[in-house]
Formats: C-alpha cells, structure tokens, sequence
C-alpha cells in the first residue's frame, strides 16, 4: 500500500514495502504531463508506475520469484521465440511504455507483443528518444495486438478489473492473463467482442484459441529444482 500526502510543489506517495519517498510532480493527473515525466531523468528507475484515467499507480512491491517472476519469464521466453520463428513482429517485456490518448493511460505490461502489420501502418508508433538517434525509442503510442499480466498480490484488482477495462478502450486485440498463486493455476484469454472482452473457451486438451497468433494456447507448469515452477507456453494448430 502507499500513502499519499501534499508537499510543495509535488505528490510524494511512500511505499509502506520499502519505506522510501518516491515524488510525483502535481500536475501528473493529465496524460501528457504524466509522459513527459516518464521521459525524464526524475522519473524512478524501480517500481511499476501506471498512469490509469488520471489517476498514477505506484507498485514498489518486491516481484515474487515464483508465482510472478518465473511465469513471465517462460512465457515471454516461449512467445518471443514463437513470434521470431514465423517473423510476425515483436515482443518486448517490463519497461516498454505503451501509451493511448483515447484510453488515458500509459503502462509497462508485464508482456506486449505488436505485429509487423500494427507497426508498420502506424497504429502503433514508436516515440525515439529525446537525441533522436535511429533505432532508439522511449514510449510506444498507439494500441497493441496482445498484452499479457501475469497477477501479483498487489496487483489482481488492477488487471483483472481496471486495466481489462482500459486495454480494450485502448484497442487492443487480445488480452492474456495469468494467475500462478493458488494451487491451480489460472490462465484466461481475452478477445474483442463489440462491447468489451470476451473469454475464449477451452476446447480440447484445455486449449485456447489466440486470433492473434492463429494458434491454439495453454499454459502448463510443473515442479523444478528448489521448490520453484517452470511454466511452459505451449502452442497447437487449429483444425
């Protein structure tokens, strides 16, 4: 939990978890001042920070190896090496700010995938660098074709709830979420339907269908050395 008191000329939340001060400048309730922050050297180098309809998220919570730290990583392992082998875009983990207008929000998914065709016709935008230096890029503007969260104990209210809402105002195509904590493993996809996301059901062997990646998906996970997991993205073709 963090607290959040007035001083000066700037918010200053205190993470309860880590009992330091981070400050957040006043006039972050609107989206561009809130990127122009996220762009500058004051901006905090640890912490998950959200800006979500006005309103700025400060996760300091240290990641949980097992159930959010490890998911993520074979996943992102998994669908990274998916997406290379049959060249449909890219994928990039933690850090990558997407930010949309329409949605009011800019966030760092856990896990963003954006296809070539998304890219290239420009409803996504890679935003460069301050120096402009070709090939390097700070925020990416725009929709996404697939977001995956992988739920924490901070967080589960957030993606299940709020950000499912402001990812598909955002208009993006597809929405994973994974929650690795309970003794059985949960693992949702999300498509567009017209008024919101709608659940895929499971079809055989548990499976379910991905439109993005026109390929059937679960997620399994079973015991490793040292009391962990490994999570194992598996894809099927569809017949």
């Amino acid at each position: 939990m963090s607290a959040i008191r007035k001083r000066e000329a700037c918010l200053v939340l205190v993470s309860d978890d880590r009992g330091s001060d981070v400050r957040v400048p006043s006039d972050v309730h609107e989206l561009p001042a809130f990127r122009r922050w996220a762009h500058s050297d004051a901006f905090p180098e640890k912490g998950r920070i959200d800006f979500i309809q006005g309103e700025v998220e400060l996760d300091t919570s240290p990641e949980d190896l097992g159930t959010h730290g490890s998911p993520k990583a074979d996943l992102s392992a998994a669908l990274l090496n998916e997406v290379e082998r049959r060249d449909l875009g890219r994928v990039w983990i933690d850090s990558t700010r997407l930010s949309n207008d329409e949605a009011q929000l800019s966030v760092e998914p856990d896990i963003i995938l954006f296809l070539w065709e998304t890219l290239e016709s420009g409803r996504a935008r890679l935003v460069p660098k301050a120096g402009r230096e070709p090939g390097r890029y700070v925020e990416i503007e725009g929709t996404a074709d697939l977001i995956v969260e992988v739920v924490s104990d901070s967080s589960e209210r957030k993606d299940t709830e709020r950000l499912r809402e402001r990812y598909f105002k955002a208009g993006v195509r597809e929405y994973w979420i994974l929650d690795a904590r309970g003794s059985k493993l949960s693992f949702t996809v999300l498509r567009r339907a017209p008024r919101g996301y709608m659940a895929v059901r499971p079809g055989r062997g548990g499976f379910l269908r991905s439109a993005v990646l026109g390929r059937a998906v679960r997620v399994t996970r079973s015991p490793a050395r040292m009391g962990l997991m490994t999570y194992r993205l598996e894809f099927r073709d569809e017949r």
